[in-house]
């Protein structure tokens, strides 16, 4: 059984359809990639899987489980967290206070240390600046705060929204080694990305979406070598 099905969602914002019939599945252990141009429903399909939209049709399971209608905060606390586009970090809060919330649905409240610890080793960068307020760190802090506090949930499966834009290309390179640690240390990973190489290079399968449909999909190294991605994705 697929930890992640969706099934047959159709999204609309008023009259318009931004997601037309799409299906997928994500395994236990995948990192699974979603890519497609500017507006073609990536982070749509994300905001109905954590439940921020419902869909007028399809349904969305959760290890078998039927959350299409569940708040997003209780889908939180069955395991599942959520790095939106733009980081969303608390900008008057601390690092600290930012990474605290990230835990608000927990009950074995005496383990958040042991949990805030393995963040802090993970992102080095944040322990150092934990009572700094969110809002001056950089960019590319921003963003390991914001994946530090999904972490600080114990999710089983982790879903991440553009995580490189707007960072620096080395920036880039580390946030992607990161996800590939989060995904090794057992943690399901479905990932919508603009960059759509470094997407595919760290993917197990990705589909391919455009105007609201998947339109190809399949094992992500071999997608990479697909020539009409790499004509309309990869920049080849």
């Amino acid at each position: 059984m697929a930890m992640l099905e969706i099934k047959d969602i159709e999204v609309y914002y008023g009259m318009i359809q931004a997601i037309k019939g799409i299906s997928f599945e994500v395994n236990e252990g995948e990192v699974i990639a979603l890519i497609g141009a500017n507006g073609a429903g990536k982070t749509t399909i994300l905001h109905t899987i954590t439940g921020l939209l419902s869909p007028k049709k399809g349904s969305v399971l959760f290890e078998g489980k039927d959350i299409t209608r569940i708040p997003a905060h209780k889908i939180v606390s069955l395991g599942m967290a959520h790095v939106p586009e733009g980081r969303r970090v608390f900008a008057e809060l601390t690092v600290y206070e930012n990474l605290k919330m990230g835990a608000y649905t927990r009950k074995d409240k005496g383990k958040i240390e042991q949990t805030l610890k393995m963040v802090y080793e993970r992102f080095p960068r944040l322990k150092e600046r934990k009572n700094q307020l969110a809002g001056t760190l950089s960019g590319g802090e921003q963003q390991m705060l914001a994946m530090g506090r999904a972490l600080m949930s114990l999710p089983k499966i982790i879903v991440m929204d553009e995580p490189s834009m707007g960072l620096s290309p080395i920036l880039v390179n580390q946030i992607f080694e990161i996800i590939e640690e989060v995904s090794k240390s057992g943690t399901t990973v479905l990932l919508v990305e603009q960059n759509a190489k470094k997407a595919l290079s760290i993917a197990d399968r990705a589909y391919v979406l455009e105007t609201g449909r998947i339109v190809l999909e399949g094992d992500a190294k071999e997608l990479m070598n697909d020539d009409a991605i790499k004509k309309a994705y990869l920049g080849e």
